[in-house]
Order: C-alpha cells, then structure tokens, then sequence
C-alpha cells in the first residue's frame, strides 16, 4: 500500500529546486504596489514567452506568481516591501522592458527545504493558517530560515483563491 499524500490544505515540508524568477520590487500597500508591478511582470514575461515562439524556438507556459514579504510581520501593510516574481525559462539571459520606470530583473529564487500549506480564501484571512504552518514548523524540530513567500494559484477575484504560504526552514 503506498502511503497516502497528504492534502495541501494540511501544512507539509518538501524540497524545492532553485528557480530562475523575472522579478520586480516595490514598497508600500500590497493594493497600490500590485497594481503598479504586476501589469509590468507579466507584460515582460509574456513578450519574452511570444518572442521565443515567433522565432521557433520551445516556449514554457507561464506559471503562477509568487511574492515574497521579507517584513511584513516587523512593519505596517503600508510599508511592506513586495519582491514579486514569476517563474521562467533556466536559459533565460535578459527580458524585454514593457512599463516605463519599472525594471523586471532575473533573479535565482533559492529554496530547498520549505514548508508550506495551501489558504483557500480571502488574503486578508491568512492569518490562522500562517499561523498553523509556523507552529507545524516549531512542532517538526525546524525554524523558518527566510521571507514569507505567497504562490497564488488562482486569480485575485476567484470566487474562492488559492494562495499556497510558504517558508524556507532549517533544522533547530
């Protein structure tokens, strides 16, 4: 019999990869900051996405965003700081600029070993769930070793949103 996965709504570690990220930064409110990065992000993602197909060459299909939070438990929502990034290619060398004034940069997201569990819901009722996944980690014998980091899976206004919380961790 083979063991049975654990569901994603219950928090679990596993390893994950290195990742090459198209990524950009800003401060402040997380509606005002979105609003402002993201159009930039994807714009910058999918032009590179359209150029590797006009010339012939494999395309990727683009994966959901993700956005790291390094102080959002030491300031303000006003004045978080929001490290946004997208999945792409590993060969990826540069990207095109879509949005005067915001610079989307290549990064190489590290992880290894993380702990993780999926909120269904609202972002502003993450709070129980990240606090559930922080108590799993202490009760496993780890310490979270890193940024809080959102992968959202589904759009803003699904009707219910899927955002998976997550933090890199390391053995006490």
């Amino acid at each position: 019999m083979t063991p049975r996965k654990p569901a994603m709504t219950e928090p679990q570690i596993i390893e994950m990869p290195a990742q090459k990220m198209a990524v950009v930064r800003g401060k402040g409110s997380p509606d005002k900051v979105f609003t402002e990065l993201v159009p930039a992000l994807y714009g910058s993602v999918y032009t590179l996405k359209f150029d590797l197909k006009k010339k012939g060459l494999p395309t990727f299909k683009v994966p959901p965003m993700r956005a790291r939070y390094p102080d959002a438990h030491l300031v303000p929502k006003e004045q978080w700081t929001h490290i946004i990034g997208l999945p792409i290619p590993e060969d990826t060398t540069s990207l095109p600029q879509k949005v005067a004034g915001v610079e989307v940069k290549i990064e190489t997201w590290q992880y290894g070993t993380v702990a993780q569990v999926l909120h269904l819901g609202r972002y502003d009722q993450e709070q129980s769930n990240i606090l559930r996944l922080q108590q799993f980690i202490a009760d496993s014998g780890y310490e979270v070793a890193g940024s809080h980091e959102e992968e959202y899976l589904t759009r803003p206004d699904a009707k219910t949103p899927k955002t998976l919380i997550r933090y890199p961790i390391r053995k006490r």
